[in-house]
């Protein structure tokens, strides 16, 4: 894709093209085909690997070097699901052991806000708790100064979210129009990727048996028919299930696959 040359200036205008040809038209042509090739680019990746590899390509020139994408439950943090963790080791060592998805001022955000948004919005909200923003100032220790926020309306209480960060990134309203049609048509090519390819972090600590045996159930197969798929014991498969359903925090079957189709676990 074309290397664009984006004003820090905020615009009511859609991003100029490189070459400088004058006028708005010329502008949201270049721009409409830009996404329609990166569109192109994404539908030949076959992997999540792949998929994060282009966006970040993408977003490296907009000034971001790193992002996550997943999805957010705003009854149950546990319940919250990582697709893709483009991060430092030592961040996504910090992040998964320090009990910061509890107190992500960015997860909290989400509660409220439908929008594309930035880390410097939260920071501009009267309401904004402190404790917030003396997390974005822990993360502004890693050399990231500003973020993205890219929601993705999943269901009421489910949101997907692709989530950017960067030392110096470039978020005008043109930038941020465009990196959120990217990053939510990335989130549904993601998220319909992960029964086949699995999960950077998998929900409430599920087991790989334990995402096994959830698919299977969405499948309608009783413990017995489970047990014969995974060459176990029917005792077995049946503890398998429960485990699953205490993680997510279903009471039936059901509600387990309801859960599972919104968190990607299953296709739908």
């Amino acid at each position: 894709m074309r290397k664009r040359r984006w004003s820090r200036r905020s615009s009511s205008r859609s991003p100029a093209p490189i070459d400088d040809r004058p006028g708005a038209g010329d502008a949201l042509t270049l721009f409409r085909n830009d996404i329609i090739q990166w569109t192109s680019k994404l539908r030949l990746a076959h992997d999540p690997t792949h998929c994060g590899e282009l966006f970040r390509s993408t977003m490296e020139p907009l000034g971001f070097d790193a992002f996550a994408c997943g999805v957010v439950d705003l009854d149950e943090r546990d319940r919250c699901v990582f697709y893709l963790i483009d991060w430092p080791d030592d961040w996504r060592r910090f992040y998964m052991s320090s009990g910061l998805l509890e107190h992500d001022p960015v997860v909290g955000a989400l509660q409220h806000r439908t929008d594309v948004f930035t880390w410097s919005d939260l920071r501009a909200d009267r309401k904004f708790a402190e404790a917030g923003r003396e997390a974005l100032e822990r993360v502004a220790t890693e050399g990231w100064k500003d973020g993205l926020v890219v929601p993705v309306p999943l269901s009421e209480r489910r949101i997907g979210i692709v989530s950017l960060s960067g030392p110096d990134p470039i978020v005008t309203p043109d930038a941020r129009a465009y990196i959120g049609v990217l990053a939510t048509q990335m989130h549904g090519h993601v998220r319909a990727m992960m029964p086949r390819h699995g999960f950077a972090r998998a929900p409430a600590g599920l087991t790989d048996r334990e995402i096994a045996c959830v698919r299977l159930v969405a499948h309608g197969l009783s413990d017995t028919a489970i047990a014969r798929a995974l060459h176990i014991a029917p005792s077995t498969a049946h503890e398998f299930v429960e485990k699953a359903k205490a993680r997510l925090k279903a009471r039936s079957r059901v509600t387990l696959v309801a859960i599972a189709i919104e968190l990607g676990i299953v296709s739908a």
